[in-house]
């Protein structure tokens, strides 16, 4: 092997820069200019909290961004919860009948086109005659961010030692209790960074939504998309630049929460 050959070229290290400048220079743009004073986009009039003040004050907003969160909030837990559930019956159950059938269709929306889920589902509720609102949109989301928290506990629960739970069944707990004991503390940071992926999905959707929801419950996408046909307007900029950082925040809290598993679990090991 050549001396030298780990080292980052001139080439890779201009092509790292161009990648990321190309994924992070706008939103850089977006969020400085959140603190333009001028009222066009385009045009630098100094630095202020103006459009932040007018965010705030903007009724209609604040409850498409309130019901926004509410809903990211409900459906990652719901997805967290019923994906997790799932991953483990693919992990711990590999010859239950209808097992490939299960899995095709827990993996369906993840090829799906966002435009026929939001479809089928919108009939879907039609056909029940449900009220169209918080909750159909929570389960709309639900539905596909669900095999996304799957893919991710169930990569984690393939990589782990499954005699950690008969070790703890041989000691005499019942396969529930096992679970809980042995496996449960070492999906956790998997189970995390499912919640911050379905979390951000919710939270990012206009297609599914805007089937599923209704009159009076509109979420943020929606709203947004709405104002920027008429033009961009400076305070979009900063509800964008508010949910980047609300977003760094949980995925920052997530981080430090797996690490201090990690770290619990190592101390624990040698006991």
């Amino acid at each position: 092997m050549a001396r030298g050959s780990n080292k980052l070229s001139p080439f890779n290290i201009t092509a790292l820069a161009l990648g990321f400048s190309f994924l992070y220079l706008p939103i850089v743009i977006l969020v400085i200019y959140s603190f333009n004073a001028s009222r066009l986009v385009t045009v630098w009039g100094g630095w202020s909290l103006r459009w932040y003040v007018e965010f705030f004050n903007d009724r209609a907003m604040l409850d498409a961004a309130w019901m926004s969160f509410r809903v990211a909030a409900s459906s990652a837990t719901l997805a967290t919860l019923l994906g997790t559930l799932a991953a483990v019956a693919l992990s711990r159950g590999a010859n239950f009948r209808g097992r490939a059938l299960f899995s095709g269709m827990l993996y369906a929306p993840l090829v799906m086109p966002e435009v026929i889920t939001g479809l089928s589902l919108l009939l879907l509720f039609v056909a029940l005659d449900a009220e169209r609102g918080f909750w159909t949109v929570t389960i709309a989301h639900t539905t596909l961010t669900l095999c996304f928290v799957a893919v991710v506990v169930q990569s984690r629960l393939g990589a782990l030692d499954p005699t950690l739970e008969e070790a703890a069944m041989d000691l005499g707990c019942d396969p529930l209790r096992a679970f809980l004991a042995a496996t449960l503390p070492l999906i956790l940071p998997s189970i995390a960074a499912g919640w911050m992926l379905a979390f951000t999905l919710s939270l990012d959707d206009l297609v599914i939504a805007s089937f599923t929801t209704g009159p009076g419950s509109s979420t943020l996408p929606i709203r947004i998309y709405s104002e920027v046909r008429l033009g961009v307007k400076p305070e979009i900029n900063a509800i964008c630049t508010l949910i980047i950082g609300a977003i760094a925040v949980v995925i920052v809290g997530a981080s430090l929460a797996a690490k201090l598993s990690d770290a619990r679990g190592e101390s624990a090991a040698p006991l």
